[in-house]
């Protein structure tokens, strides 16, 4: 039994990563109907942000939660940054092109990233420091709940919150529901679509980055390619739950960590993938639009 929880909470946590990476992807998608293949790198840039930054501060002297705190904070602002640029470059001048376009350049713009980071940084593994203490007083548990993942649930879960309070009692989070349901109604009733469609890339960039550093300090190393491994997960989970709901992409992001971590745990660790987009292909094939995905009809 102890097993058992120790992987179902392994694959909590995995899919709480996903959940923060693919909540930029369906709000993207929900926005404007792109998708970003560009995120994925835009968590990557965010865990780099992350060592540099704590590195950094460790020459400092300062604390461990205190270089948490901070290397996340730069990480998340560094990526924002990073994510209104990819829009303001890679898919404003296209909004009005046609859709193969933008796709073109989000996969370009991925492409470009990958590399730039691979050309500033190394393409080996760098060690990442555990910037999240361990907390002796969860023995003799501490095998099968980590602090650094109970860390993961907690900052996952409160992010959650924030966010859908945002989106339903805000205005911005209101001009974005406006947008998403119909962007040319949204305009005429005064809504900065630009700008609504920029804020969308800066919450999705912070979120990744976030995501970003919490799991390389899990993990304890990254390089340039985390970021095309954990987009497509991300991507994967937020198909899954249906693009463009962001409880679905929550949804769809635990059910693929809990896939994925059972199926390590019970069968092999080289069929993590192939269970993983298995269940995608049922879900596409049984429920097209995803499990909490609604199905629309195009006007011919």
């Amino acid at each position: 039994m102890e097993y058992f929880f120790e992987l179902f909470l392994g694959g909590l946590t995995r899919g709480s990563i996903y959940a923060l990476i693919a909540l930029g992807y369906t709000m993207v998608y929900g926005i404007i109907e792109l998708i970003n293949f560009a995120h994925g790198e835009i968590y990557m840039i965010g865990a780099f942000t992350a060592l540099i930054v704590a590195s950094v501060l460790t020459i400092m002297g300062l604390n461990q939660f205190a270089i948490l705190v901070l290397a996340s904070i730069a990480a998340a602002v560094y990526s924002a940054a990073y994510g209104y640029t990819v829009e303001k470059i890679a898919y404003k001048p296209l909004r009005l092109a046609p859709r193969l376009s933008p796709l073109i350049s989000a996969i370009g713009m991925s492409i470009f990233l990958q590399n730039y980071v691979l050309l500033a940084q190394t393409s080996d593994f760098l060690p990442f420091p555990s910037l999240i203490p361990e907390f002796e007083f969860w023995e003799p548990y501490s095998h099968i709940l980590r602090s650094t993942q109970l860390v993961i649930l907690l900052t996952t879960t409160i992010i959650m919150v924030l966010l859908t309070l945002l989106i339903k009692f805000t205005r911005i989070g209101k001009a974005m529901r406006a947008t998403a349901q119909d962007r040319s109604m949204a305009m005429l009733v005064g809504v900065n679509v630009n700008q609504v469609i920029s804020m969308t890339f800066v919450i999705g960039s912070s979120l990744a980055a976030v995501g970003g550093v919490l799991i390389a300090s899990h993990i304890g190393q990254i390089n340039f390619f985390i970021g095309f491994i954990a987009g497509i997960k991300a991507f994967t989970a937020a198909v899954l739950g249906g693009v463009g709901s962001i409880p679905g992409a929550v949804l769809g992001s635990l059910i693929l960590g809990l896939t994925e971590s059972f199926a390590t745990g019970y069968v092999s660790s080289d069929y993590e993938d192939v269970f993983a987009f298995a269940l995608l292909v049922l879900i596409l094939i049984f429920r097209p639009a995803g499990l909490l995905g609604r199905s629309t009809t195009q006007k011919v």
